[in-house]
């Protein structure tokens, strides 16, 4: 099927574009080259209807909002760095204090508050937004060639590439901060969408949500997630890891086999209404479930966008992992391909 391509409103002077990649099926998902963000995913349910499933904004304007990450790609790292630091051949690199006294998501200059060059796949059913990130840029050593890479299968699958090189040795952790509600982006809560992530421990963080155990077993807890469980049934639990956060936002670590694509199962998304369930594979290490706890953003077509009304599955490395040891490292030689696939593969159950 055919990309089109529209206006999406001005930033800084600048035309924004929308582009909208459509399967044979009638699945889309429409992205824009500010910010290189996801803005619509629609996906049908088990009557064939359709539904856009992400949160977002109604134009390009709407992502210079300072909260979110709504739809964005999240890098040179994703997540918490430890007192904004990390060491890298000797050198102590200084981030921005953008949490606390903690680097979050890379910030507070974000990617997604920056154009992306945008070029259509010559497959007809993908983008390719490339971005320069300068030696220093947000405190990260090396000049860096990045692209991310928005695919839409024939299967309703989206899958997103993550590519980079630098020529210092850098980290390169990348990922994308879509939120979910199977019911339809406006339908309102989504804590009766049901999650299981396939992970025998989950990283244990201090009350500033740092990891700093990256292995604790999630036995007899309710991080336990290795079958189905309804989001409003452990999002209560007095337990501190929720507590401290509102809900969940913690990082578990994946125990599912590689398959013969390099990818593994990271979290399995249900909604019963619908019928919708959405599959995650990625060849990276653990993934950030995240329930939405402190969203509070007007949203597309008028909703005011709630908390727990969407869900986060953010592939990456452990959280704070350049600080940790024990755990596979972002860190990436000179000239070294960094390279990652995450797939959110859509079906429907009876």
């Amino acid at each position: 099927m055919a990309i089109t391509k529209k206006p999406f409103g001005t930033v800084d002077g600048r035309e924004a574009v929308l582009y909208v990649i459509t399967n044979a099926n009638g699945a889309k998902i429409a992205l824009t080259d500010f910010g290189a963000a996801l803005v619509q995913l629609w996906m049908p349910d088990r009557c064939g209807v359709f539904d856009d499933v992400v949160l977002g904004y109604d134009d390009a304007p709407g992502y210079t909002a300072p909260k979110g990450h709504l739809g964005a790609p999240v890098g040179r790292n994703a997540n918490r760095i430890a007192n904004a630091s990390f060491v890298l051949n000797g050198v102590r690199y200084q981030l921005a204090k953008n949490n606390g006294e903690n680097n979050l998501h890379s910030g507070p200059d974000f990617y997604e508050h920056r154009f992306w060059e945008g070029e259509e796949g010559e497959d007809g059913m993908s983008v390719i937004f490339r971005l320069d990130s300068p030696d220093g840029d947000q405190g990260f050593p090396g000049n860096a060639k990045i692209s991310v890479t928005y695919t839409l299968t024939e299967d309703n699958a989206v899958r997103f590439t993550y590519d980079g090189v630098s020529d210092q040795d850098t980290i390169f952790n990348m990922t994308n901060h879509s939120y979910f509600n199977l019911a339809g982006q406006d339908a309102g809560t989504a804590l009766d969408h049901k999650i299981m992530i396939p992970a025998d421990t989950y990283a244990g963080t201090d009350s500033a949500s740092i990891v700093t155990d990256p292995y604790v077993p999630v036995d007899g807890t309710v991080m336990d997630l290795r079958t189905p469980v309804r989001i409003g049934d452990g999002i209560t639990a007095p337990f501190k890891p929720l507590l401290d956060c509102g809900g969940y936002d913690q990082s578990w670590n994946l125990s599912s086999p590689k398959e013969e694509d390099g990818l593994r199962l990271a979290a399995v998304l249900s909604e019963a209404k619908t019928g919708r369930v959405m599959k995650v594979y990625t060849d990276l290490p653990a993934v950030q479930f995240y329930t939405g706890n402190y969203v509070d953003y007007p949203g597309k077509g008028g909703h005011h966008y709630k908390p727990q009304e969407s869900v986060c599955l953010e592939t990456q490395y452990v959280p704070n992992a350049m600080n940790l040891e024990g755990v596979d490292q972002p860190f990436f030689k000179a000239g070294e391909a960094y390279h990652s696939v995450t797939e959110y593969r859509f079906s429907v159950e009876a």
